[in-house]
């Protein structure tokens, strides 16, 4: 890229930048995710600089994609949550305990073979068929493996947490 073009992103990225990032927050109502969104956008835009008639349209539709993703990946994890019977976060089991623990946390300590199973079933929404597919594993191992996940929560959260497909 030659120096003018280089000046000229430098240049968008300072008009552009805390505007493509606030109207992301506004829409995700996360400070962090908001700037991921935006410094996304610039990200792809850069790798297209070169090809793009209109830069600040180009970003804004790449950030509005990039949200609708956010908000998918939400959706699909508050689904998996309410598919295992839990709540997003889930009381200590101390009294007097301050913290509490996020379901995501209790999934990624579980082993890798139950993690996967549960991320697929519970967080991507397949079905028993495709993860055995996917995971070249019979339908019945996978089964085994969200029986044996729900109960690896039962131990984790000290309470029932039934979901039977």
């Amino acid at each position: 890229m030659s120096q003018s073009k280089d000046r000229a992103a430098a240049e968008l990225f300072a008009a552009l930048y805390a505007d493509l990032a606030g109207w992301c927050r506004r829409l995700v109502d996360d400070d962090g995710t908001a700037h991921e969104i935006a410094s996304e956008a610039f990200a792809r835009l850069w790798l297209r600089w070169s090809n793009v008639e209109e830069p600040r349209g180009f970003l804004y539709v790449t950030a509005a994609n990039l949200v609708r993703d956010h908000w998918r990946r939400m959706e699909r994890e508050r689904r998996a949550l309410r598919r295992a019977g839990t709540e997003a976060t889930l009381a200590p089991r101390e009294p007097g305990a301050e913290t509490s623990v996020p379901v995501r946390l209790i999934v990624q300590s579980m082993p890798e073979k139950l993690r996967t199973v549960v991320l697929l079933y519970y967080f991507a929404d397949l079905p028993v068929r495709e993860i055995a597919s996917l995971t070249k594993r019979k339908e019945g191992t996978i089964r085994g493996d969200l029986h044996a996940a729900r109960e690896y929560l039962r131990a984790v959260l000290g309470e029932r947490c039934d979901h039977t497909h």
